[in-house]
């Protein structure tokens, strides 16, 4: 008999491929997971963004780790509404990216229904050095090794560190 709770835990352990010290739980990626009469387990994500290029890996493991543990067939859905919110990365996911060195998010903007208005002035949030602790850094790039981490550099410490964006 397949149960939700064992197709969950298992799910619960799938990292993300471009930050493998958090699982997709942990990230907030993992939505959902359903076991069906038939014994279907139907996995529900939300990526960190439309054009995530880890999307496929994060099916592919997830598909793989289920069908290691016995659970056949696996099907991976990708639901885009609500969109995902770095206020969904769980608090043990926020220790462990600040223990690998990249500042997680503070609480992501809030934003009413309708239109998205278009801010054309720089947007700065104070981001703690995660080897550190002190707030005094520096953006260098908007941008780092993926869109949702930017590079900082920190001014009492000299390091550079990423910061995971608040989205």
């Amino acid at each position: 008999m397949v149960t939700v709770a064992d197709a969950r835990a298992v799910a619960e352990t799938v990292t993300d491929p471009e930050l493998p010290m958090l699982t997709l739980g942990e990230l907030g990626v993992l939505r959902d997971v359903q076991a069906e009469p038939s014994g279907r387990v139907v996995v529900t994500i939300t990526p960190t963004y439309t054009g995530c290029p880890a999307l496929q890996t994060m099916r592919d493991d997830l598909r793989a780790r289920l069908t290691e543990a016995g659970f056949a067939p696996v099907e991976v859905r990708t639901v885009l509404t609500p969109p995902w919110t770095s206020d969904w990365i769980s608090e043990s996911g926020r220790r462990k990216l600040a223990a690998a060195g990249i500042a997680p998010p503070g609480p992501a903007p809030r934003r009413g229904s309708g239109p998205i208005p278009l801010a054309l002035g720089p947007t700065r949030t104070a981001v703690r050095c995660p080897r550190c602790g002190s707030p005094d850094t520096e953006e260098l790039s908007r941008f780092g090794p993926t869109a949702c981490k930017a590079l900082l550099r920190c001014r009492s410490c000299r390091e550079p560190f990423e910061h995971f964006k608040e989205i």
